[in-house]
């Protein structure tokens, strides 16, 4: 085994990675940016290098700079983890030219799997069953338009060094063909440097089942079964499970022999995976094949018992495989649900701020948590939002169902906005817990996963109460302890007052609707008086609290003992209470702000990024829904639409321009009716 080993990444992959070379005896090198000085992969490798900006271009993708580092360090190794450099060749390829081992696939499996388009020819060649598509190299706006129309609506566009996603576009329709393969053009040529598309038949029921790869130098190739990874938004993946459900030993037979042709087909070596789309029928599809180590690897893990990280270091100092396709197994299910800083109600937005609060389950051999940040750490504009990945094993598919339900609602996270809450409702969808899933999934069940927001309850408005009570009551005690009169009736917490009642009102914001909880003062703690429901119905609780040494609040409502953890940071109060979370503000009446009101006619920046296009001029007349900016952001764009009838009244930046969240981007005026 190598004495030392470079990883080419950061987050949680690169976590990953560190871990078992620890429990290996291998020492690390980590690399790191201006943005990562502070990092987690940082603290827990064994030496750490600088090596340049906070953008992923200016760090992280320069291949150079990462080579000179593991020479400087001795480093014997460098293993890409998934993204960056993972599938990129010319890396591979100068890598072994300077003697440093690549742990991942030969420089010419990643060319040939690194064109989508050619990597269909070869797969055609090698028998593997192929999607109905255009994969030529005629990139004409018209010769694609007219593949479109042969293969007949829907189709999907997919950019042909893509993944992840990036440069994809379902088009439902002809007349929409035109904006959609432009926008998954930029896409692709932001993400890649390559816009080169494909033109692909849209299933309208698939799922996304893919197989785990492995093979070593000696000519030995396995697979290790199959992973449903149908659970998807924005074509990127949320929740993965291994076994497939409703997979018949006929079915992964074949999916697993084509799996190997494929990798064979190539001269593979290491892992990888190779994606199919799986019809109803039955027939399935290859899709790509990641050269790679893939996010979802831990559900393998769980079901085989194997390391795949352990096996991708010994073949890559030229071991055999350790077992062969024999002696390879499934036991029990496992799913992994993918902890992501990001909007849900806000079409899954890409989110950013400080993880002021992070709680996750305790982790134990049916529960693992991959992470790559802690408690403080900062989610920025420059990489990928996710957070964690959580990862459960159960004997059968209801009981992994059961364990992630369970584990989701222990995860408690404050600072930015998550999908945590959208994952719970994924995995108690009876269609979910039925096995009944799709690529549509989402999109299928929107209105139950993603139901209009409620107003706080009653139990969330008195935890909120509590929680303001506690911490003004604490800073109370702290200032007349340090007063010189710490006896003073001033000083007290009890709600006394100099000829006045013993009450105290607390304003909040909620959903943009001003609540009122009143407090009467008891010896015992507090009745309070709270609105309830849409009527706001006024509900009378009696309840006290206390923070325990966590900071999490402990509450007794009207004789019900709860746990809950409430942060605020400035005025924002996050309550998250068994699994869910609320979010309110601290509202003081007298610092009501004057004119301030909706629809004011500015178009504002969802989140911090980059305008990539401007696609309309000043005082330019444009009816509802058409498009005027397009903003890239975490990789991805975000197209700003006009919300009704109106004219462009002033565009305030240009393509290129970089932007903060919250940023007025165009004045807009509407048409008076």
């Amino acid at each position: 085994m190598f004495d030392k080993v470079l990883i080419a990444n950061r987050g949680e992959i690169a976590c990953r990675v560190i871990r078992t070379c620890k429990r290996l005896g291998v020492r690390t090198v980590a690399v790191y940016s201006e943005a990562d000085a502070d990092a987690m992969h940082v603290a827990m490798a064994d030496e750490a290098y600088h090596i340049g900006g906070a953008a992923a271009a200016d760090s992280y993708l320069r291949g150079n700079a990462i080579i000179e580092v593991a020479e400087q360090s001795g480093a014997l190794a460098i293993h890409p983890g998934y993204g960056f450099l993972s599938e990129n060749a010319g890396f591979a390829r100068t890598c072994a030219d300077v003697g440093l081992i690549f742990v991942g696939p030969p420089a010419k499996a990643i060319e040939a799997m690194g064109s989508k388009s050619a990597a269909k020819a070869i797969m055609e060649a090698a028998k593997v069953p192929l999607v109905p598509g255009y994969h030529g190299e005629d990139q004409d706006d018209a010769i694609l338009a007219e593949a479109a129309e042969r293969i007949g609506y829907p189709v999907l566009l997919k950019a042909s060094a893509g993944g992840g996603g990036k440069g994809m576009r379902v088009v439902e329709r002809a007349s929409a063909f035109a904006d959609a393969l432009a926008s998954a053009r930029r896409e692709s040529k932001a993400a890649f440097g390559d816009s080169h598309m494909l033109v692909e038949k849209y299933l309208t029921r698939p799922r996304h089942v893919e197989v785990q790869v492995f093979a070593d130098t000696h000519g030995g190739c396995v697979h290790l079964f199959e992973r449903d990874c149908s659970i998807q938004r924005r074509h990127q993946k949320v929740i993965e499970e291994a076994p497939a459900p409703g997979m018949t030993p006929e079915l992964r037979r074949k999916m697993g022999e084509a799996a190997v042709n494929a990798a064979k087909a190539i001269g593979y070596v290491g892992a990888g995976t190779v994606e199919f789309l799986l019809d109803e029928d039955g027939s399935f599809y290859f899709m790509e094949m990641n050269t790679r180590l893939q996010v979802e690897h831990p559900v393998t893990e769980m079901i085989t018992g194997q390391d795949l990280v352990e096996w991708q270091l010994r073949v890559a100092e030229g071991g055999h495989l350790p077992l062969s396709q024999d002696e390879l197994g499934v036991d029990g299910h496992s799913m992994e649900a993918r902890i992501y800083a990001e909007d849900p109600d806000r079409n899954f937005l890409p989110a950013t701020g400080t993880l002021r609060r992070l709680r996750f389950p305790v982790e134990e051999p049916h529960v693992r948590v991959e992470t790559g940040v802690r408690e403080g750490d900062e989610v920025s504009i420059y990489y990928d939002p996710m957070i964690a990945k959580l990862v459960v094993w159960g004997e059968d598919r209801n009981a992994a169902v059961r364990l992630l339900r369970q584990a989701l609602g222990e995860v408690k996270i404050a600072g930015l906005s998550t999908n945590v809450d959208f994952l719970a409702s994924v995995a108690g969808h009876p269609a979910f817990m039925e096995g009944d899933v799709t690529t549509r999934f989402i999109e299928q069940h929107q209105a139950e996963l993603l139901p209009e927001k409620g107003k706080a309850s009653a139990r969330v408005l008195a935890l909120a109460a509590l929680h303001v009570l506690v911490k003004r009551g604490d800073e109370a005690r702290q200032a007349a302890a340090a007063s010189a009169d710490p006896h003073s009736p001033w000083a007290q917490t009890d709600g006394w007052r100099l000829n006045d009642d013993n009450h105290h009102e607390l304003y909040f914001i909620d959903d943009g609707e001003e609540v009122c909880v009143t407090v009467h003062y008891r010896g015992d703690g507090y009745l309070l008086e709270v609105p309830q429901g849409e009527g706001r119905a006024a509900a009378e609780l009696r309840a006290a609290g206390e923070t325990d040494h966590n900071g999490d609040l402990l509450a007794d409502v009207d004789g019900v003992r709860i746990k809950a953890v409430v942060s605020q940071h400035a005025d924002e109060l996050t309550i998250i209470l068994h699994g869910s979370s609320h979010r309110l503000a601290v509202f003081d009446p007298a610092m009501r702000a004057a004119g301030q009101e909706a629809g004011t006619g500015r178009l504002t920046a969802p989140m911090p990024g980059k305008v990539v296009a401007v696609m309309v001029k000043e005082g330019q007349k444009v009816e509802q829904g058409v498009q005027l900016l397009v903003l890239e952001a975490m990789k991805m764009e975000h197209t700003i639409t006009a919300p009704a009838d109106g004219t462009v009244a002033a565009i305030h930046f240009a393509a290129g321009d970089q932007v903060d969240d919250g940023a007025e981007l165009l004045s807009f005026e509407v048409v008076e009716e």
